[in-house]
């Protein structure tokens, strides 16, 4: 079984739904960290980001996709 990708996300985000709608049809394993929930990855997501606020984040292979089609702000 691949390993599960990373997918950061924000409740009411219609970018981070439509990634995990993406990532579902595919059938791709993810493992969600919703920010809100969790805001002590906050700090973890903006190394992964360069500083900015924003979801969804997609870590897959080694590869970060920060808003590969848009995002929020958190």
């Amino acid at each position: 079984m691949a390993p599960a990708v990373l997918l950061y996300t924000k409740a009411g985000c219609p970018f981070s739904a439509a990634k995990r709608a993406e990532l579902a049809a595919r059938g791709v394993p993810v493992r969600e960290i919703d920010v809100g929930e969790r805001p002590q990855v906050v700090v973890e997501l903006l190394k992964l980001t360069g500083g900015r606020r924003v979801v969804p984040v997609v870590v897959e292979a080694g590869t970060i996709a920060v808003a590969p089609d848009g995002g929020s702000e958190f």
